[in-house]
């Protein structure tokens, strides 16, 4: 009997890109999402599998279902989503962390949180271990998800030690790959966006702080090996431990592209961490995972799927001109 499977925040970046593997190996799967941040565009290509079922839902709000597994996904993940309505994303955090506990326990699932290298906050440690408690402003402006994913690990932990819960908890490192949001405000999608437009590239601060970046099949990848490693708790960290400066990752986005866009500096955010990389020992050990994907490659293959979106954006602008010229009314992308 096929494994029935819940996907939360399944229409984002990441959902998206594990409902279509989890689709490929033979299960059901049931995406939840309220389409805040994820997008229908994302799961085009799955709607016409059977076996894969689109809820609308915000996962702040009780649900009952019988599955075999979940993956609580759902939270805005991008410094630009999660601020525009901090409040939210403490309730998607911490509510949504709650209610699939409580739906896991119902069900007698298996329950992976997706957690995030935020929960290290700008580190005094050095690449980060597990047992990294962290450097986190609890009142600052990345709080809301830096704390609220902190609060949803407590609820894992206290849910294993007393109801039994079967649990995974993943630390996820930077992410990129096709079906980033052009607009969400992370490195990556924003300097791909910006060179392929022949925009000033915009990096905050003087660019030597460093980040650790994974791609997506890879990351897919770990979050399903952690899944069916049924011994395996966490917290694990899951990402590339390759590390890079903000100022090289725009170099090389300029090189690949071929861009004429120059490089502008712009003060540093509040609270933005220095350094970023993930210690992924117990990964490696546990789940016999590695990233596989290098950089200059994965940003090939990005870089791409940009190039297409933008240039579908165009195509659509001039086609709803057109047609507004004719007097005909332009039919919504």
């Amino acid at each position: 009997m096929a494994t029935r499977i819940l996907v939360t925040g399944g229409a984002g970046f990441l959902g998206s890109h594990l409902c279509e593997a989890l689709l490929a190996d033979g299960g059901d799967v049931i995406c939840l999402d309220d389409f805040s941040t994820g997008s229908p565009v994302n799961l085009e290509s799955l709607l016409d599998n059977r076996r894969f079922t689109v809820v609308r839902h915000d996962v702040a709000l009780p649900f009952q279902l019988k599955v075999d597994q979940i993956y609580n996904l759902a939270c805005p993940a991008s410094p630009a989503h999660y601020q525009a309505d901090p409040l939210g994303t403490v309730k998607t955090s911490v509510l949504g962390a709650l209610n699939m506990a409580k739906l896991a326990t119902a069900a007698k699932a298996r329950l992976l949180q997706a957690s995030t290298s935020e929960i290290y906050g700008d580190p005094e440690v050095h690449p980060q271990p597990e047992e990294y408690w962290g450097h986190v402003n609890p009142i600052g402006v990345r709080s809301c998800y830096d704390e609220g994913k902190r609060c949803a690990e407590t609820i894992m932990f206290d849910y294993k030690r007393h109801h039994g819960l079967n649990i995974a908890v993943a630390r996820i490192f930077n992410t990129y790959g096709p079906r980033m949001h052009p607009k969400d405000g992370r490195v990556v999608s924003n300097f791909i966006v910006q060179a392929l437009q022949g925009k000033p590239i915009t990096i905050y601060g003087s660019g030597l702080q460093t980040r650790s970046f994974c791609y997506v099949t890879d990351l897919i990848e770990g979050l399903r090996r952690l899944m069916d490693n049924r011994r395996a708790t966490g917290p694990i960290n899951l990402g590339n431990p390759t590390e890079c400066t903000v100022l090289a990752l725009a170099r090389l986005v300029i090189d690949i592209t071929g861009s004429k866009s120059r490089i502008v500096h712009k003060k540093l955010p509040t609270d933005d961490p220095r350094q970023r990389r993930p210690a992924i020992e117990k990964a490696q050990q546990l789940l016999k995972w590695c990233p596989a994907v290098p950089l200059t490659e994965g940003l090939g293959y990005t870089i791409a799927y940009f190039e297409r979106r933008l240039s579908d954006g165009r195509r659509e602008r001039r086609v709803s001109a057109a047609k507004r010229a004719n007097g005909q009314a332009a039919v919504p992308a």
